[in-house]
């Protein structure tokens, strides 16, 4: 019996390295999918129809607040009051300043009948040495003290022309014609200088940020045409021109920043913040004819031969890239011209496309 066991054992431990060979035998390592960062060519024709969301807001926007510190005796503005230039928005009690003015001018005043006496003194004494009735050192005694006298009127009247522009300061009036959207303080609160009292918002230019794709940006410079539209208002087409187009695209969405700028439209009032949409019209002649398009820089690389362009084109069918020949044209804002080796509708990898090798499994990052 213990013979039949220790046969048994012996044969299980021989068999053992068999096992693990078979084991190690059917696992199957994973294919490495390569994550990379494409864009699909597009023409001036996938701006058609397109809608782009975006959010109103102002051209122009600040917050106002006074210069000094008193308190409020006037704040005839609330949120949502339409104000004109120069409109008074808010008052410190001006009768403190008042008074530092009415003071400031006796100062002068004051400085000035000194500065007569002393002016009186030092002829005095230029006649009375020129009949050498009196030493140099006498003249030259009554000229210090004119000079000293000259430069107390000054700093008086200097005095005075800042207290009257802390009177002047006492009114806080509206630099533009706007809208207030928020008020931080009350009436007859006491308030500190550069603390902020109102917002003011310009109300007759409106602007809105609108995201464009990477693969969309090149055709903005030859879009016309541009209409907005607001939720709160769906049957206005407001007519729009581009403002700013930003030139760094945002790492998580891949799109850039593109402001555009839009007249108040009569008989509605259109507020920051409102939800919209924006659309518009590209016209590139040059490039629809010839079938121009622009890539990244980033996407170009030279292939064995040094003066050869090439891009990586992803197959969406097998999942693959391949190596493209291209003709490149001049550099534009936004990439470099492909003259030929691209069709609208392939997708061109934009990162590591020195890393890439032909037939490797890629997948687009979203």
């Amino acid at each position: 019996m213990n013979k039949l066991k220790t046969s048994a054992l012996v044969g299980l431990l021989l068999a053992l390295p068999f096992l693990s060979a078979c084991e190690e035998e059917v696992v199957v390592q994973s294919e490495v999918i390569r994550p990379v960062k494409a864009i699909q060519v597009s023409d001036s024709s996938n701006f058609k129809q397109r809608w782009f969301s975006g959010r109103a807001k102002a051209a122009v926007e600040v917050d106002l607040a006074f210069r000094i510190s008193g308190p409020l005796v006037e704040f005839p503005v609330s949120v949502g009051t339409l104000v004109k230039k120069d409109d008074l928005l808010a008052q410190i009690d001006p009768a403190p300043f008042r008074a530092d003015v009415e003071r400031y001018k006796a100062d002068v005043r004051s400085a000035l009948a000194e500065l007569k006496n002393a002016e009186q003194d030092l002829e005095r004494q230029k006649h009375l040495f020129k009949n050498k009735n009196v030493s140099q050192a006498r003249v030259d005694k009554s000229q210090a003290a004119y000079g000293v006298t000259k430069a107390q009127v000054g700093s008086a009247q200097a005095a005075l022309d800042r207290i009257r522009l802390d009177l002047k300061y006492t009114n806080l009036r509206a630099p533009f014609e706007g809208i207030v959207v928020s008020t931080y303080v009350d009436n007859f609160q006491d308030v500190n200088a550069k603390q902020a009292i109102l917002r003011l918002v310009d109300s007759s230019q409106i602007e809105m940020v609108v995201d464009i794709p990477e693969s969309l940006i090149s055709l903005v410079p030859t879009v016309t045409e541009v209409i907005v539209t607001y939720d709160a208002f769906p049957n206005v087409a407001i007519p729009a021109t581009i403002k700013e187009v930003g030139t760094e695209a945002s790492q998580s969405t891949r799109t850039y920043p593109v402001t555009l700028s839009m007249d108040q439209p009569e008989g509605i009032q259109i507020l920051p913040g409102m939800a919209g949409k924006a659309s518009g019209k590209a016209v590139d002649p040059r490039a629809l004819s010839s079938g121009i398009i622009q890539a990244p820089v980033s996407a170009i690389y030279n292939g064995i031969d040094a003066k050869e362009s090439r891009v990586w084109v992803f197959d969406e069918t097998s999942g693959v890239v391949n190596s493209r020949i291209v003709t490149t044209g001049e550099l534009t804002d936004f990439g470099i011209e492909i003259l030929s080796g691209l069709k609208v509708g392939d997708w061109m990898v934009t990162a590591g496309v020195n890393s890439l090798s032909e037939n490797q499994k890629v997948r687009i990052i979203e």
